[in-house]
């Protein structure tokens, strides 16, 4: 089978991606089945970027939001998910998926290489409207999971609403009305009994 060198560094990047889809996350189905991988959120929260884009607080460009949700994680194919609430996995993170988006955006063809790797560090740095509406939609996925599985993993790690507030308030910077549907998304867990609540609040 005949392949330019450039269609050869595309499909050997499509191929090493497909690991995404055995990383799991400490976040579980909706129906609390089993854990999601990396993948999986990665469509999710994807087609909640075309679905929501109309809440983002500056006007955004939702098909750049869309890719950069689906290239923020992939890093991850290396580095492995960091739990949101593991401070001591969190030391060494940004290190982790700094290498791990060398190695792997480094199979592409430098053009692509290039694109790829500018995706995953606007998302990093959430200095655009773009990647902060992502980052709030990041977060915000999880949050719907954990409710709707009546807390099981923040029950399972020990998680309380002070951290989850912490954690989840910048879904205001890309999102302020999200934000506040997240906020009383926390508030009615705490009254259900769904996630303990926290000293600092």
């Amino acid at each position: 089978m005949k392949a330019s060198a450039r269609l050869k560094r595309q499909l050997a990047f499509i191929v090493e991606i497909d690991k995404l889809k055995s990383v799991f996350r400490q976040t579980l189905l909706t129906d609390g089945s089993r854990y999601e991988n990396d993948a999986e959120h990665s469509w999710h929260i994807a087609v909640m970027a075309i679905l929501l884009s109309e809440y983002a607080a500056d006007k955004v460009d939702a098909h750049r939001v869309v890719k950069m949700l689906l290239v923020h994680d992939m890093v991850e194919v290396y580095a492995g998910d960091t739990f949101c609430y593991d401070e001591k996995a969190a030391l060494d993170k940004d290190e982790r998926e700094q290498k791990g988006a060398e190695r792997l955006f480094a199979l592409l063809p430098p053009d692509q290489a290039g694109e790829f790797t500018a995706l995953w560090d606007e998302f990093e740095k959430r200095g655009t409207p773009e990647a902060r509406f992502a980052a709030a939609l990041d977060r915000l996925q999880p949050l719907l999971h954990n409710y709707h599985t009546h807390g099981a993993a923040w029950q399972k790690h020990g998680v309380t609403s002070d951290k989850v507030l912490v954690r989840n308030r910048h879904i205001g910077e890309g999102a302020p009305a999200l934000w506040v549907y997240a906020e009383g998304l926390i508030r009615e867990a705490v009254n259900k009994g769904y996630l303990a609540e926290g000293r600092g609040e």
